[in-house]
């Protein structure tokens, strides 16, 4: 460079320019930040309550292995000799990979938990020859080394799985979501009896532990915390895609994942499960916000039907509510260690039929939750399933009358070891008050 240029500030600013020059920048992409959140409403505010399961660890692996305990002991107690899942919920659960860890295809990836010579639960995984490689790297609990049965793509995968577990006749359980090409061909493959996991295994996973207790609380508290930040977000004309993508965004800072919110305005909540249009939010209207997200794995549910403060409801509109809300509290009641699954269901219909709207409320009460959104058992007419300790269900009834109005209001509950019902969301208040309180 030419020697007259070397002492040129505008060239060769001095550190302290350099530093107060960097300082403006800073200062005016901040200022640009807070005026274009500021009015567009798209910034939450969460840094008070962004770390609100920061304290709540993953499942261990002592629970794992405690899992797996309970299935060899049920494999024995049913005199059955393996348990065959492929990767999903029930695979995650008992090992700690999912279908997010290994897409299914054709070729055959399996969980198979045996019985070793003392009884004990033996963990293998049944992968393709070319793939093992990727499937010694998946993340698999077991109290003893993992077996890898390696299958050439010549081979038969069902013989070889069975051939190197020395299976050739007995009871072989497979997960009930297991593909039927895949149960065909275990069935084909030798003697054995291949039946579908009974209810004592599904039990195993229906009543959570307290470590999956405190990590679906945290994430149905932190879900309901994201829905009343951008209730205050809410006005007059906003969009559901526009309040849809703030909840997504109120969902990610509480530091959940694969949050979603199924966000509906005025007569499109009569759709329970939306209508596909993007309706704006009038004064006249409810917004119904029906959102999930997983912390470690585990979902919430929480479902709110909220008004502004400056909104002018119809009364008829929020005498639905206030039924509503009558109804969901019906059904806690009913819920207790020992009631009918049915009887719960019941309970908030016959609710709603004080106020003759028990013909508007057109699906189940609810489900169990966990690892899934949606789990068994169900509160559901017409289902005979005892509520036992550690089951976990969505309270969630609803009105529906099309073209006009929905309500739902939904709260997520265990049965405690007491054998009470106990919202999940009961330590941030727990379940709505009134419209304008979610």
């Amino acid at each position: 460079m030419d020697s007259k240029y070397t002492a040129s500030p505008i060239y060769f600013p001095s550190e302290r320019r350099r530093r107060c020059n960097s300082l403006w920048v800073v200062l005016f992409s901040f200022v640009v930040l807070v005026i274009y959140y500021g009015c567009s409403g798209s910034l939450v505010h969460l840094s008070q309550v962004s770390t609100h399961c920061s304290n709540v660890p993953p499942i261990d692996s002592v629970e794992y292995l405690a899992r797996q305990t309970s299935l060899a002991k049920a494999l024995q107690s049913a005199g059955a000799l393996a348990y065959i899942a492929e990767p999903g919920a029930n695979t995650q659960y008992f090992a700690g990979f999912s279908n997010t860890h290994w897409r299914l295809s054709e070729r055959p990836l399996l969980l198979v938990i045996s019985l070793n010579s003392n009884g004990e639960s033996q963990v293998s995984i049944v992968t393709p020859k070319f793939e093992a490689t990727r499937a010694k790297s998946l993340p698999v609990y077991s109290n003893s080394t993992v077996s890898y049965i390696e299958w050439p793509e010549e081979v038969n995968p069902y013989t070889a799985t069975l051939s190197h577990l020395g299976i050739t006749e007995g009871i072989v359980f497979i997960d009930s979501a297991v593909r039927k090409f895949i149960a065909d061909g275990l069935e084909q493959a030798s003697n054995s009896e291949i039946l579908s996991a009974p209810a004592e295994i599904k039990e195993i996973r229906e009543r959570k532990s307290k470590a999956e207790i405190d990590i679906l609380k945290c994430a149905n508290e932190a879900t309901l915390l994201a829905i009343r930040q951008v209730h205050k977000k809410l006005h007059i004309g906003i969009r559901e895609s526009q309040a849809r993508s703030l909840m997504s965004e109120a969902l990610q800072t509480m530091g959940l994942r694969d949050g979603g919110c199924l966000t509906l305005f005025g007569e499109n909540a009569a759709l329970p499960h939306g209508s596909g249009t993007d309706r704006s939010l009038q004064a006249s209207d409810f917004a119904l916000f029906d959102c999930t997200a997983s912390l470690h794995g585990y979902y919430s549910d929480v479902t709110r039907t909220v008004a502004l403060h400056e909104s002018h409801i119809p009364s008829d509109h929020l005498q639905i509510w206030r039924s509503v809300h009558k109804a969901q509290h019906a059904a806690s009641l009913a819920a207790k260690a020992g009631a009918i699954t049915a009887d719960v269901d019941a309970a908030a219909r016959s609710s709603l039929k004080k106020d003759e709207l028990d013909p508007y409320f057109t699906h189940r009460l609810g489900h169990g939750i966990g690892i899934e959104v949606h789990e068994q058992p169900y509160l559901l007419g017409g289902t005979n399933d005892t509520i036992k300790t550690g089951h976990t269900f969505s309270n969630e009834p609803g009105v529906y009358i099309e073209g006009k109005v929905g309500v739902r209001l939904e709260d997520c509950f265990y049965i405690d070891e007491d054998g009470k019902y106990s919202f999940f969301t009961q330590g941030v208040g727990g379940p709505s008050e009134a419209p304008t309180f979610p």
